[in-house]
């Protein structure tokens, strides 16, 4: 070898397993991971996300099963979102505010079940619940209207903490919705249910087979490009997390995920702040459709895109792989 330094070999610490581990910078555990799970009513009941593969929506019986799983894999947190039935969405989208609603129903099962054994993440977002399958209130011309759906989501958070949800995760954009929530739940007493903002979530091509597991793609009506982020911004996803942090966020999250790791770097090092991202439902699909095609290992597909959340400095990754890649990691 030549140069400045004639005896150093990068290659000498990975010359074995055992020095390979030793000198590892990022650490992927269980206990990085969150378990998005789909819920839908009856009893006992099982339906594949056809646009999924190997993914379900489950009754709250079975939801409740999944949570035993989860606290015995080590995955400390559910992020949970309904299937709700069609002749309980309306244009206002009341159902969010039901405290009876699948959402609460699950919340309540798993909480009288496991207690505080797991944690419980709630999607606060109108479009499970409303007929025209956008996350807020329109108007007559088809546009999503701030305040008022702002006012919804307030409703709806408050709703799901009475019920026992941990941490609220408003993935509506809405601009003032945090703050909004964070003074709601204070006033009802709930100090300490966190919130974790998606602050940077991109109108995005990644979310097809979600809206199938939701039922909502073949209701909506146009886009969701005037409240989603443009896929071009950068700057403006840091003016995002900067006002709801500014608002009482706990933590954020960034939504796609592996396209946007750029930006969960960026928040890191601007804000030093627990930042989160979703692994989203077209990103999984593209890893389950290479393993059926015989194009990729699935193993080792999983936990590498996984440890890429982490060095990009995610404190964690809500994942449809979570069970299966802890799995992995335990042995």
């Amino acid at each position: 070898m030549t140069g400045t330094y004639p005896h150093t070999r990068l290659r000498r610490t990975r010359a074995t397993a055992w020095s390979r581990a030793l000198h590892r910078e990022t650490v992927l555990t269980p206990a990085d991971l969150i378990w998005p799970l789909f819920i839908t009513e009856g009893v006992g009941v099982e339906q594949p996300v056809e646009a999924l593969p190997g993914v379900s929506r489950w009754s709250v019986d079975l939801i409740v099963e999944r949570a035993r799983e989860a606290v015995d894999l080590g995955i400390p947190v559910l992020a949970l979102f309904p299937h709700t039935q069609p002749e309980r969405r309306s244009e206002d989208g009341r159902e969010a505010l039901n405290p009876d609603n699948l959402m609460c129903r699950a919340i309540r099962a798993v909480r009288d079940a496991l207690g505080d054994r797991i944690g419980l993440l709630t999607d606060v977002a109108l479009d499970p619940y409303t007929s025209h399958g956008q996350d807020g209130l329109i108007d007559e011309a088809g546009y999503v209207l701030n305040d008022k759906t702002v006012a919804a989501l307030v409703g709806q958070a408050v709703n799901q903490a009475n019920a026992g949800a941990d941490i609220i995760a408003p993935s509506d954009m809405m601009d003032g919705r945090i703050g909004a929530i964070r003074d709601a739940l204070e006033e009802g007493g709930h100090i300490n249910v966190q919130i974790m903002s998606y602050a940077a979530k991109y109108a995005s091509a990644f979310y097809g087979p979600f809206r199938d597991a939701v039922g909502s793609r073949g209701l909506l009506k146009g886009d969701k490009k005037t409240y989603q982020m443009d896929p071009a911004n950068a700057e403006e996803a840091v003016r995002e997390v900067e006002m709801d942090l500014a608002e009482g966020a706990d933590s954020v999250m960034v939504k796609p995920g592996l396209p946007y790791l750029d930006i969960v770097r960026r928040v890191k090092e601007t804000f030093e702040i627990p930042v989160f991202a979703y692994q989203v439902s077209g990103e999984y699909a593209m890893i389950e459709h290479a393993v059926a095609a015989g194009a990729a290992d699935r193993d080792a597909m999983v936990l590498e895109t996984l440890l890429a959340f982490k060095r990009a400095g995610c404190s964690g990754v809500l994942t449809y792989h979570a069970a299966h890649a802890a799995r992995l990691l335990r042995g």
